[in-house]
Formats: C-alpha cells, structure tokens, sequence
C-alpha cells in the first residue's frame, strides 16, 4: 500500500529551521525538567481526602479523581417571540429551567409608606419639634395633617378659638367629607377652658369628627405620631380582651355584687350548678354555703330579686292615680269636696 504524505505549510517550515539553527542548551533542559513536579511523588505525600478539601488547602493543585474537564450545561435560550414557553426550556444536561423567575423584580429595599404631611400653613407651629419618630414633609393640602389615606387632623389653639370662634367653623365646611376619621386636635392653652372644650364637643358631634384635647406641643406631637405610626395596625392592640368561656362571665357578673369575692362565686356554682338555681335560691339556702354568711346572702338574694329600675312600683302607683284624677275631673264625677281634695 502506498503511504499517503502531506505537504507541510510555509510557517511550519520557518519554525523547523528556527529549531534546528538555535537548539536549546543541555543545561536549560535539565533545569526544566528539574523545575517540573512529579504526579507520583505529590499523589504519595498527599494523605487520602476528598478532592474538595485538596482543592482548598493548595489552590495550585488540581483534583487528583478525575483529569476530564466539568461540564457546563449551556441552556437554549428563549425569544420573546416563540411560542416555546418555559416550563419547555431545557438545557442539555436535562434540567428544566424557568426563565420567569429569572426576570422577576426584586421588591424594593426601602418602605414605600408615604409620609406624614403637613400644610404649608402649620410651618412654625411648635408641634413640629416634637415630631421625631416618623417622616414628615410639608404638602398642599387642605387639612392641617393627613395621617393615613383615610385619617386628617386638623390644629386648633383655645387662645385662637377665643378670639376668632368663626374659624374652625369655615376649616370644617372646607373639609367636608373626604376622609372617614377626621381629628380635631386641640391645644389647652387658657387656664378656664371647661366652657369651650364643651362647645367644640358639640361642634364634633354634629360634624362627626373626633375631639382630642393636648396640653402641651409635646403631647400634640406625639398625639400625631400615634396616629402616623398605627396606620395600617389592627385595633386589637387598645380593644378590651374579654373573657368567652361560661364560668369566667358567670364569675364577673356575681362578683359584681358587694363584698361577694371569686371563690364564693366559684363555691355558689358549684353547689347549685346552674345559674337559674342561685337566682331563686332563698337567703337560707345561700347562707348555708360555706364562706358566705347571712349578710352576704342576704345582699345576694337582693341583688336577685329587686327590679332593675329603683322605686318603680312606687312610681307606677302615682302614675295610676294621676290618670284616675284626670278622668274624675274632666267627667266631672264625686263630691265638690272631693275634687277640691284631689285638686281638681
């Protein structure tokens, strides 16, 4: 068989001659082969581990397990015009990749809450001193604060109500509706105050808004930061914690009666066992319980057994005879002495 020869190229016969002219000295060659480390005497030294710990020891050696290079997956992209969706998008190693994940936005580091804002007009009040706990920025708006999307106040000083009372009557009627919690914030600053506090009372009252008095700017201040700051809370935080179970109402509502404590509350249930028993129960009866003498059943049986109203049998008598009397005398009938007496 004939050998088949290639041609080799221009460059490759520049370097051969280069070669052969400038041969490297044999010093220089026993010097590199010196310089080169051997796998087996490393592999020898090196105690048994795993190739990670190796790799972190001596960053310079590479993983004695396996010579091949790893494999990086390549994923197939996806256009925005495909109709490919990409749950289908999978790259050559098998694994499926979701692409909307990747392009999701991030959620912003800082708090989109808006601020507490201020009219322009309250530039100067005290009460802004003392305002450190939240945000605030002056705006164009019409109440003296917004506090939420659906809460306003508005500033009033008794010094300035006394002089112009006409005021916060115009501030009201300008605000009209537009908000569901309405504050009238007002400051104490005059020694007799009991006479206009009642009458903003009745002012708030027929303009539904809600009255707050603040002694000092400090107060008023953090009045408003209250306000600001338990925006969006739930009112579970100021709502009473009442008591659902049967024997905790039963207990508050018979130790409401004088000198009548828990445990002869808990002691009266459990010997009658129901409620309509020591309602009816006689004062013998509840004195024979123990730790409840004749003056505690005795308050007891009259806490049971009076009517809700005071002194109703008595003014259900009059009424009676004063209707009797007012028919006698329109129809005329009885003696004259007789209506004289009853005062006909």
């Amino acid at each position: 068989m004939s050998k088949k020869f290639t041609i080799p190229s221009h460059s490759e016969i520049q370097n051969a001659k280069s070669n052969r002219n400038n041969p490297t000295p044999a010093i220089f060659q026993k010097r590199k082969q010196s310089e080169q480390p051997n796998e087996s005497i490393i592999e020898e030294n090196v105690p048994k581990q795993s190739s990670e710990k190796v790799m972190n020891k001596t960053s310079t050696f590479r993983s004695f397990q396996s010579d091949s290079k790893p494999t990086v997956p390549t994923v197939t992209p996806v256009s925005a015009n495909s109709s490919q969706s990409p749950e289908k998008a999978v790259d050559k190693s098998g694994t499926y990749r979701s692409f909307e994940t990747v392009n999701r936005p991030q959620k912003p580091l800082v708090s989109t809450t808006t601020p507490l804002l201020v009219n322009s007009k309250q530039r100067g009040n005290p009460i802004l001193k003392h305002i450190h706990n939240v945000a605030w920025e002056y705006s164009d708006i019409v109440p003296d604060y917004i506090l939420g999307q659906t809460t306003c106040a508005l500033f009033l000083s008794l010094r300035y109500h006394q002089l112009h009372p006409g005021y916060i009557h115009e501030r009201l009627k300008l605000l009209g509706r537009t908000f569901e919690l309405r504050v009238l914030l007002a400051q104490v600053d005059i020694k007799d105050s009991s006479h206009i506090c009642q009458q903003l009372a009745n002012i708030c009252l027929l303009a539904d808004c809600t009255l707050i008095l603040a002694f000092t700017p400090e107060e008023a201040g953090r009045y408003l930061e209250l306000y600001k700051a338990f925006e969006n809370k739930p009112p579970d935080l100021i709502m009473e914690k009442s008591e659902e179970s049967f024997e905790a109402k039963l207990i508050d509502t018979l130790t409401s009666v004088k000198k009548i404590n828990k445990t002869d509350a808990i002691t009266l249930y459990s010997t009658f066992g129901s409620v309509k028993n020591i309602f009816t129960a006689t004062e013998e009866d509840l004195s024979l319980c123990s730790g409840i003498g004749p003056l505690k059943a005795k308050r007891l049986h009259k806490a049971f057994n009076e009517p809700f109203i005071k002194n109703i049998k008595k003014k259900a008598i009059e009424e009676v005879n004063s209707t009797e009397v007012k028919e006698k005398c329109e129809k005329g009938i009885g003696n004259e002495n007789d209506n004289e007496n009853e005062g006909c």
